[in-house]
């Protein structure tokens, strides 16, 4: 492997005074990425180091006992842990996002109460926010609520401390309601039904609610951001960490190919070489992927500083200005997941047969990709900017 790439593209003055703890859990996930892998199911060890590093409260403000960290920071942490392992950094992303809903959307006393819980007792937040499955149902009682169905795609639920929880009453996307309950209530299942072929640790299975009861506290808000253009940042700061996600796995995938050929591959016969390293063929290839990844990078890292200008302006955001932060983060979001499809998927060009063990995993950095792009189909992403484009409609907030 050559980290000096990796020192390259993520130095340490990207995490502040936060670098130490990054690089220690980045370097102890990187351990036995591979193999949990291979195993799947939930990585406790790894999960208690995210939480005794203190990173799990980046996002939580100086007032309740947290970091209070400007969102580059945060996501490039992502885009780091990602290159060493894809699931752990989906797990870190999504904690900040739960985070983020308790900021934009709760009113001060649950802000004090759940974000202080989260500094005070380290609080890892799993989710429950698919807003395509609707199947989870929320009606009156005569002490609060209850909560009845099922949520799927529930990232980070295993083990989890808390849950923030969509409910949707009403056709419209401004009509679902967040929730933060604990995720040991009564009533709560966290199913262990999740196995697909990539992001195999992200403990992404179903939840189910059977007569689950809850406050009226319990419901984020009122006043929250309601509907204003702020309430939708939280949905751009799920597309920036799947970004992130992508950007890693391809940045992973490049710093192991090119130590593989460097140190490992053996060159062809028709290449006339001594060493793998001197095809000229393998350069030309290498050469090619570069420059995408270092595009996609600099795209990212431009929405990344767009994002925070807008997240300090509060509700002084504008529509207008929220859809063109949308389009920059739809065009970093399009140029990072088609490179990393590729670069996961043309390392193997450059590494040869003898790189498709088991016992390496390289494969794992294509699956995870291509797992998290099937999410959000890239094709809608590349409509909205041809859209802007060609009529200057911005693109819709919940898109």
């Amino acid at each position: 492997m050559d980290e000096s790439l990796i020192d390259e593209w993520l130095p340490s003055h990207h995490f502040g005074e936060h670098a130490t703890d990054v690089i220690r859990v980045a370097e102890a996930l990187k351990t036995s990425a591979t193999q949990r892998d291979r195993d799947g199911g939930t990585a406790w060890r790894e999960r208690d180091v995210l939480r005794e590093s203190g990173l799990l409260k980046l996002a939580v403000p100086r007032e309740f006992g947290g970091f209070d960290a400007g969102w580059p920071l945060i996501l490039r942490t992502v885009r780091r842990l990602a290159v060493e392992d894809s699931s752990l950094a989906h797990l870190f992303g999504f904690q900040h996002l739960q985070v983020a809903s308790v900021r934009l959307f709760g009113n001060p006393e649950q802000q004090a109460r759940y974000l202080g819980g989260t500094t005070e007792q380290g609080w890892f937040w799993g989710n429950a926010v698919n807003a395509r499955d609707v199947r989870l149902s929320i009606t009156r009682t005569s002490t609060g609520y209850e909560l009845n169905g099922i949520k799927s795609f529930c990232s980070g639920a295993t083990g989890s401390d808390m849950l923030i929880i969509s409910v949707t009453s009403g056709d419209a996307p401004t009509d679902r309601r967040f929730l933060a309950i604990p995720t040991q209530r009564q009533g709560i299942t966290v199913n262990d039904d999740w196995d697909n072929i990539g992001q195999r640790q992200t403990d992404s299975g179903s939840i189910t609610f059977d007569r689950v009861a809850l406050d009226a506290s319990e419901v984020l808000g009122p006043p929250g951001v309601a509907s204003s253009p702020r309430a939708t940042l939280r949905n751009l700061i799920g597309q920036l960490i799947l970004t992130e996600i992508y950007l890693g796995n391809a940045l992973g995938a490049f710093r192991d190919a090119i130590g593989y050929v460097k140190n490992r591959s053996r060159p062809w016969p028709m290449a006339a070489v001594a060493n793998a390293r001197d095809d000229e063929l393998l350069q030309f290839r290498t050469g090619g992927l570069w420059p995408r990844l270092k595009a996609a990078q600099l795209l990212a890292d431009d929405a990344l500083h767009e994002f925070e200008r807008a997240w300090q302006r509060g509700l002084d955001l504008s529509a207008h200005a929220r859809g063109e932060l949308a389009l920059n983060i739809a065009a970093a979001r399009l140029q990072a997941a088609r490179t990393a499809l590729d670069t996961t998927s043309e390392i193997f060009e450059l590494m040869g047969a003898s790189a498709t063990t088991r016992r390496d995993g390289f494969d794992r950095y294509w699956r995870n990709v291509r797992v998290h792009t099937l999410h959000d189909p890239l094709d809608y992403r590349q409509k909205s900017i041809g859209q802007w484009l060609l009529t200057g409609q911005l693109p819709d907030p919940y898109g």
